[in-house]
């Protein structure tokens, strides 16, 4: 075990580098690679993930399992993911974080392998499990990354690239996995992914860095000048366990936490069983969900980097405000797309791509960036997994939910298995207005150096 922390352990720092030129060339050309290999790489791991909401009606037409079972599968991931969130976030401010993304994607892939060559229900849910807690790599490693070659003023825009990488990842597996499974049945679902995320993982090695300081250069804030209080230093900021302490004691993170459970119980309710609502509640086929639901994260990367702009321009790297904006909007196009007229396909699609818009927004901010903003850098990743440890949380108590009202509301007429899915739909919508409304209650929150 001592070995195995050694080898995830962050690298020691370096002799700084003298010239401010090389400095500057190597900084700006370090952040670019960071930056595309936390965005793509994290987008590409999300079909690791996703394979098994593409499977859920082929698995429930073939017999293997209902709603009810799938939903118990499906809570094991986001539970164990939840706790690896939480515990990668405070692990990684002091992990190599080329390591630790790698290898976790790496795992990631093997696991998909394995589900797709044997189905059972507790082989499922240990396996699907264990994947809970490999994916749980990726997003703290982005906010490690982020904090450390980011400055405060400009962290907003370059957060909502990141978070884009959510969209890339559903884009990519509702298009590649409905084709997949459509053609060669569901475990095509896993073994693609298997493949595609074990190339991943060589590329975030290859492409990812470890800290600053780590390749002989200064702290960003130091080279960006970039501080929120005149004077300030982040070699002032004392120990990172104390750091992570001080997060742990903030009121405001645990707030953001609980608006991000919230709105992660309506994004995983589209993205776990969107394909399924859509087949069975608006009469598309398989292939054509995935479109729609492909469609949807389109506007959701627009969205994403949306927000950080406009919060960083318009309002001062304030995030309040577009939190509010952005939740308003959500909720009015969830309205159009469970309540609007049947029938009317452009009208479904127009509240897909601003639901999109909007979730991808909020996601940027109370999946991370509120909380990142509000806290001491050296302890980022401490913050994401807190607000990480609720939003999945709350995803797995939806799963469970979910799949639990589904199958209540599901009856066979003539032999053609029918859902209600008005129980379902009140859970969803309810969850993302109590989410506006937590995040609208720091409205006052202050930055942090």
């Amino acid at each position: 075990m001592s070995a195995l922390v050694d080898f995830f352990r962050t690298g020691p720092d370096r002799p700084p580098l003298e010239d401010s030129a090389a400095v500057d060339r190597v900084y700006r050309r370090t952040r670019v690679l960071v930056l595309v290999a936390v965005t793509v790489g994290y987008g590409i791991s999300y079909t690791c993930r996703l394979g098994y909401a593409a499977a859920k009606k082929p698995l429930i037409d073939a017999g293997l399992f209902n709603a009810n079972e799938l939903g118990q599968i499906g809570q094991a991931f986001f539970y164990t993911y939840a706790l690896g969130k939480f515990l990668n976030g405070f692990f990684g401010d002091h992990a190599n974080v080329r390591r630790l993304f790698s290898m976790g994607v790496l795992c990631s892939a093997l696991v998909n392998l394995a589900m797709g060559s044997h189905s059972g229900f507790w082989f499922w849910t240990a396996l699907w499990g264990l994947n809970g807690w490999f994916q749980s790599t990726g997003a703290p490693t982005g906010a490690v990354v982020l904090a450390n070659w980011f400055s405060n003023r400009e962290r907003g825009r370059y957060y909502g690239v990141f978070s884009a990488s959510h969209s890339i990842g559903e884009g990519l597996s509702f298009l590649l996995l409905g084709v997949l499974i459509s053609a060669w049945g569901w475990r095509l679902g896993f073994w693609g992914p298997a493949a595609l995320g074990a190339v991943t993982a060589l590329g975030i090695y290859l492409m990812l860095r470890d800290r600053p300081p780590t390749i002989g250069l200064p702290p960003v804030a130091i080279w960006k000048n970039d501080f929120v209080d005149a004077g300030a230093s982040e070699k002032k900021s004392g120990p990172t366990w104390r750091a992570q302490l001080e997060v742990l004691k903030n009121p405001s993170i645990w707030i953001i936490g609980l608006a991000n459970g919230c709105m992660y119980v309506t994004r995983y309710a589209i993205n776990s069983w969107g394909w399924l609502y859509l087949q069975d509640a608006k009469g598309y086929s398989q292939i054509e969900a995935g479109v729609l639901l492909a469609i949807n994260t389109v506007a959701g990367m627009c969205g994403a980097f949306s927000f950080g702009l406009i919060s960083d321009k318009l309002f001062k790297a304030r995030r309040p405000p577009c939190n509010l904006i952005f939740g308003l909007v959500e909720v009015g196009a969830l309205c159009l797309l469970f309540f609007g007229p049947s029938g009317n396909g452009a009208l479904f699609t127009a509240a897909l791509l601003v639901y999109g818009f909007a979730l991808n927004g909020l996601l940027a901010s109370l999946g991370g960036l509120f909380a990142i903003d509000l806290s001491p850098k050296r302890a980022a990743g401490a913050a994401m997994g807190v607000v990480g440890l609720f939003a999945y949380l709350g995803a797995g108590i939806q799963e469970r939910v979910s799949g639990y009202l589904i199958q209540r509301g599901t009856t066979m007429v003539e032999g053609v298995r029918q859902v209600d899915y008005s129980a379902p739909v009140a859970f969803w919508l309810g969850a993302s207005v109590l989410s506006m409304l937590l995040a609208a209650s720091l409205w006052r929150a202050k930055m942090r150096d």
